[in-house]
């Protein structure tokens, strides 16, 4: 492959930029501080998502610029949901639909064996002395776990319309960065937590947002042959787990933090 020129930004996340690479290609560079393990793990699962038929880009090559870890990518035309949605050309019901179809193909992929359980990775997570978890509460976390004894599926774990590419061959769902083993429960709690409380204020409206949240349980429930009940039921109960998540990503600002732990201590203490 021709190696690539790092062109314009055309992205930005927490943990990565995107840049214009080659014709047709676009460069996801991590930033600097970022443990190379990070990159090595999407592109990885990324890479055998795509393989598999799951709805995930294909990677095309795997670069290092100024000392900054990278994948390179195809250069995916069109907007992304979150796009749509703002510019009203979508509703929230229809995309909703959109992002339960992706999720059910993501769960339907077979785990790539670099995977990891959540369970593993909150494990290892917590012993990090600069974890925002008291030990308590990471305790408490860690047998919640045991008890709900997540499914082995994939879980990507940050599925948001702002993830979603819709491109003239359909969607596709990028940031693959965060993707365990934990299945449908677990993928749906984060779902809704991103969109209703980690950043509704970027995601849109707080009414189109909880539209939005609705449709993709409802939607969910009637693709999987699950009642609507029993997956709300199933996905709150896994709601303790995906606050503690990202708690250990450590993106949430400091108020957001502090409402977290207040009310961790609230869902987890109570079980003891």
């Amino acid at each position: 492959m021709m190696p690539g020129t790092l062109g314009e930004k055309v992205g930005e996340g927490a943990m990565a930029d995107v840049h214009a690479w080659a014709p047709g290609q676009v460069v996801k560079l991590f930033k600097a501080h970022i443990p190379r393990r990070i990159s090595w793990y999407e592109a990885h699962i990324t890479r055998a998502v795509f393989a598999a038929g799951g709805p995930a880009p294909e990677v095309l090559d795997e670069v290092k610029v100024d000392g900054r870890r990278g994948i390179v990518l195809p250069r995916l035309d069109g907007p992304t949901l979150q796009q749509s949605l703002n510019a009203g050309e979508i509703t929230p019901q229809a995309a909703g639909a959109i992002l339960a179809a992706l999720g059910l193909a993501v769960h339907d992929t077979p785990p790539p064996a670099e995977a990891m359980s959540m369970r593993d990775y909150m494990e290892r997570s917590l012993q990090n002395p600069e974890s925002w978890v008291p030990e308590p509460l990471g305790k408490a976390v860690l047998a919640h776990i045991d008890r709900l004894m997540p499914d082995d599926r994939l879980s990507h774990c940050d599925i948001h319309p702002a993830n979603v590419i819709m491109t003239p061959q359909g969607p596709r769902l990028i940031d693959w960065t965060g993707t365990k083993r934990g299945g449908a429960p677990l993928d749906l709690a984060c779902c809704h937590f991103l969109m209703t409380d980690l950043v509704p204020d970027i995601l849109g409206p707080p009414d189109r947002q909880r539209a939005l949240d609705a449709a993709v349980r409802s939607e969910y429930a009637q693709l999987s042959g699950i009642s609507p009940a029993a997956l709300t039921e199933t996905m709150e109960a896994h709601m303790p787990i995906i606050r503690v998540f990202f708690l250990t990503v450590d993106i949430a600002r400091p108020a957001t933090r502090e409402r977290l732990l207040q009310r961790l201590d609230v869902d987890l203490c109570s079980e003891d």
